[in-house]
Order: C-alpha cells, then structure tokens, then sequence
C-alpha cells in the first residue's frame, strides 16, 4: 500500500488510485481479535504498562486508567468464569453494558474463547432486550448495576439464557457476583486458535425498517474495517507502517460500544492499534463533550451528526473557550449537511470526514482530508480494498449522475475476497439471500441506501430507498431538506418524510426540533400554537424555498421535542412515516363518518 507522505501535505493528483492500485488485503488464515487487540500488547515489557483504557464518567471524583496488562488478566480471568460456567466455543454471550472498563474486558474475555459476544445496548427496553436474548440463543448475559435490572426482567422468558454475571454492584442472589469471585482465578488464559472465518460478534441491525436481523461478524471483519478506519482518522496517530509503538493519539467516542459505530469504529481499531480510549459513562451532552475532549487531550473522535449538530448549536464558535488537539473527526449514520461540515472546517479546524458502512459491511466508503480532498455533502469514495458501485434495480450498474443503490463487491479491484463481509443473518438465510445480487461467491451486496456518483468516483447520499418518497411526480430525498433547515438558528434537528395527499400523491412535512434558545422563546407564548407557530413555519418555509428547488419546500411542519432515534443515533424516519399514515386514515374515517 502507498505511504502518504508525513510532511508534505501536496500529494500527487492520483494518489487516490495509487491507494487502490497497490493496496492488498492480509489475511492470516488464523486469526483472533482479542489477540491483536490486547493479547500482543499485554505480552511486550515495552507496552503492557500503557494505556488502553481511560474510563471517565459524571459519577467519578477522578478518571481512572487501566493498563493493557490489567486489560489482559482480567479480560483472562473472566474467560475462566465464563468456562467455569459452561460456555463453550461458538456459544452466545451477551453484553450489556455501557462504555466502561469492564465492556471492553468482556469482549476480549469472549472472543479469546472463540464464544460469539452479543452486543446489547444499555438504551434497550424490555421488549428489544427479550427478542434479542431470545433469537440470539445467549447463554449468558454480561451485566451492570444500571443494565442488570432490565435483563433480569426479561430473564424468565429467554429459555437458553443459564446466567446472568454482574460485572458490578451488588445485586440478588439470581445474578452471579464477579466481583467476589475473579480474585479465586488465574491471570493467564490459553488463547483458542480461531480462523479468521469463524465468528466473532453477533450484532443486531438498527431495526429502521421491521424487526432488526443478527448480523453475524467474522474475526476477520476487523481487518476489513482498519483501512477505512485510517483513512477517516487522516492517518496521523493510526500509521500501519510506523514501527513505533505509541504516538499522542487518544481516542474518544459517544457512541455506544454495543453498535457497530462504537465496537468497530473505535473501540477494537483503537485497540488494534495500541492507542487508549476514553470510555465515557455519561449520557452525551454537547457541553459535556466539549469538556472531554479538552480534559482527555483528545485528538481522534467519531461524532455522528446529530451529536455534531448540538455541538454546534451549543459552542458556535467553540474555540474561544475550549483547547482543543482534534486531527480528525469521522462521521457517520446519517449525512452532516455542508452547515456542519463548514463549521468543522472553520471552528474546529478540522475537515470532517464522512463515512458509510453497516452492521454488515462497515467501512467500505468515506473521505479521508489528506490524502483526497472532501467535498461538502459527499458521503466519499470507496475505501482502499472496497469495490463499490451504483446498482439500479436490475442490479446493473447506473452510469455517473444517475441514482443507484449502494452496493459493495464479494472481491476487491485485485479478485481478493473483501474481508469486511459479514457471514450472514443469524437463523435467517432467506434475508442473507437476499442482500446479495448474483453469483454467491461472486456477487454485489445491497445496502438499501441510494446515491449518485459524480464523474470523480464521490457519492453524494440520496436517503433510505423506503426513505424517498414522490409527490407531485417528483422524486423527493430527505436528506436535502433537512440540512437546509438546520441551517436556520432555530433549528436543532429536523426529520422530513411524506404526508399522504388526495392530489399530489403526498407532500412534504418536517418534524423540527427547535434550538434551546427559540425553545424557550415557544415556551414562554400564552398560545404557541396560535402566537408563535405559524410566523416561524412561514419563516421556515421561506429559508428553504429560497435555496431548494420550489417542490422540496415543506408544505407542513411540525415542532416536536425530539426526533425518534435508533440507539445507533439514526433517525427513524419509518416511525414518522407511519404516524402520518395513521393520521390520514383517521382523517379519512373521520369525512366518511360525517
């Protein structure tokens, strides 16, 4: 793979085809994730005294730092427990936990015994926590004081689950007390020899559209993942061709370690890499992190938009307050919008680089600011060792400027297998069918998610395929609207899907959610609705049809508190969709009723 050079920042014009041409996957046919993530660094004198985890959180007088040595032997200690309490090799083990120390010593503790982690969100109410226990088949669940709770709620109707292990905390008799019991077992534990085909990671889609599918990931998917990772992180700190074991690189993350954003966008690539994460225990907010990211001397994050857009609204100008070290921001989930991306650009200092992947093939597209230039509202182009095209509905690529379905290749430019590809859907091989267009071992995989290609190889994000809609005739994106009309002081986050319409088919309406300051300026009108509503729907209105085409303008808008959200922080555009759905039959019921 071509090295870009360190100290001169012009590179050649064709450095990104360089970067493909001469980029070759490395595949060991025996491969484990915790062994390249803690193992190897807790075994070198030079390194197992070094930081891998700094844990921070609302609750502590003081963060606390754990060595890859201490991330090692308890990560080991607990492989014993977990032996001792009959999980074999393939066996489910799920993880309920928020970012902390013990999160990252039970991935390492189930994937060092060849066991399939679960990663379960500490957000999940009951009914997402059962049927994922329940599909899943989980043998054991991994908890906490906060998470501990809600998992024994559901316990009784998840046959397979035979244990339930408290991490921390003090719970009844039914939970098993790790605490008390890891001082009785060793610190040393045989490392089960895996292929890097077998599976690792059982995690659930975001459930955007029906119920969530298990996608289950191979140990080798990491690989996959890691020249996507470099490049969004603009290399500095994360050099694969740096013989040195550490730089200042410090990493740092709200996303929830139990999504994929979380585990393989910064927890494991950290790791890999030798480099401490901050694990936050806290709920995200935008001053908060602010704070973190001065304390902690940050220098890399992944901020998905939504945390950006509040940052941004919070801290305009946050530099006149904070002392900042970023060098890279990556973003993902759903599309920044240039209001955001300009104000990375000029207030942080930083080009946000966009990324796309899923739960299934992550990191596969983005940008990468030093190496090729970013484009405002692009999503990117393909990583190196990612074939990508735009596929139309007969799976056929779509030429440039024509909307095409995302698709990533089963083989790189070279004929290699792409070792991001997950295994399948767990217990569902008509689903995994069905992502795939063509030949098995030869085939494109469908990411549902559309884009247009300019003649540079960017894609610029179109929304969901069950996210556009047509009104009027015309093909309406989302995505588009909604970061115009983040673009008004007043609003904070803004979610737009169809309202069903007798004429047009339907018509355009926004969900907005208003920025504190205008939040209360509503608050403190007698009548709102009557006083306040109408003159900012106008303005509103006015904001977008002076800078989109005059169909895209919203018809309707509606202020709400706060947008429905998937834990992975996407918006669910399908619930409000299909609110709006119910209200139009009601309406309906209620002229045919009259």
């Amino acid at each position: 793979m071509a090295r870009p050079a360190r100290d001169n920042p012009t590179l050649p014009a064709d450095v990104y085809a360089r970067l493909h041409a001469q980029f070759r996957w490395c595949v060991p046919a025996r491969f484990n994730i915790a062994e390249v993530c803690v193992r190897r660094w807790a075994a070198r004198p030079a390194t197992a005294h070094e930081p891998a985890i700094i844990e921070d959180g609302p609750d502590q007088r003081q963060p606390r730092r754990f060595t890859c040595g201490e991330l090692a032997a308890e990560a080991n200690r607990l492989s014993h427990a977990l032996r001792l309490l009959g999980v074999q090799r393939g066996d489910r083990v799920a993880i309920v936990l928020p970012q902390r120390f013990e999160t990252a010593v039970a991935y390492m503790a189930v994937l060092q015994m060849g066991a399939v982690a679960v990663p379960l969100s500490q957000l999940f109410g009951p009914e997402a926590l059962e049927y994922r226990l329940q599909d899943s088949a989980a043998a054991v669940a991994l908890v906490d004081e906060v998470t501990g709770p809600g998992v024994q709620a559901v316990r009784a109707r998840c046959p397979a689950l035979r244990h339930v292990v408290g991490l921390t905390g003090a719970f009844d008799t039914d939970v098993l007390d790790w605490p008390g019991a890891r001082d009785g077992l060793r610190r040393r534990f045989d490392l089960v020899d895996t292929a890097a085909d077998d599976p690792a990671v059982l995690i659930y889609t975001s459930g955007t559209t029906g119920n969530p599918k298990g996608a289950l990931i191979p140990h080798r998917a990491l690989i996959g993942n890691l020249s996507g990772f470099v490049c969004s992180q603009n290399w500095f700190g994360f050099d694969p061709f740096d013989a040195r074991r550490r730089s200042d690189a410090v990493f740092w993350s709200p996303a929830d370690w139990a999504w994929t954003g979380g585990l393989m966008d910064a927890l494991l690539p950290t790791l890999y890499f030798g480099r401490p994460i901050v694990a936050w225990r806290g709920r995200f907010d935008p001053i908060e992190a602010f704070a973190l990211l001065q304390r902690h001397r940050v220098t890399h994050t992944f901020l998905f938009p939504t945390a950006l857009k509040a940052m941004m609204k919070a801290e305009p100008q946050p530099r006149r307050r904070w002392r900042l070290r970023l060098q890279a921001i990556m973003s993902a989930g759903e599309a920044v919008g240039d209001a955001v991306f300009a104000w990375c650009r000029d207030e942080l200092g930083v080009t946000v680089n966009e990324m796309f992947g899923q739960t299934e093939i992550n990191y596969v597209v983005g940008n990468c600011a030093r190496l090729w230039p970013a484009r405002p509202g692009s999503m990117g182009r393909a990583y190196p060792g990612h074939r990508v095209a735009l596929l139309d509905e007969a799976g056929q690529p779509v030429p440039p400027g024509t909307v095409g379905e995302v698709a990533v290749h089963r083989r790189d430019v070279h004929g290699d297998p792409d070792p991001v590809f997950f295994l399948g859907y767990w217990g569902n091989e008509a689903a995994t069918r069905a992502k795939f267009t063509g030949d098995p071992a030869d085939s494109w995989c469908r990411t549902g998610d559309l884009a247009v290609q300019d003649a540079d190889g960017y894609l610029w994000y179109q929304g969901r395929a069950d996210d556009v809609f047509k009104s009027a005739g015309y093909r309406i994106g989302p995505g588009e609207i909604e970061n115009c009309l983040v673009k008004h002081p007043a609003v904070a986050n803004a979610a737009v899907v169809p309202k069903p319409d007798a004429e047009r088919g339907a018509v355009v309406k926004a969900y907005v959610v208003l920025a504190p300051a205008w939040a209360e300026r509503r608050a403190r009108c007698a009548d709102p609705a009557a006083e306040f509503d109408p003159a900012l729907v106008a303005e509103l209105q006015q904001h977008v049809r002076g800078r989109l085409a005059p169909y895209e303008y919203p018809k309707e808008i509606e202020f709400i508190d706060a947008l429905p959200m998937t834990t992975t922080g996407k918006v669910q555009r399908r619930v409000l969709r299909l609110q709006e759905e119910a209200r139009a039959r009601e309406r309906a019921g209620a002229v045919a009723g009259a």
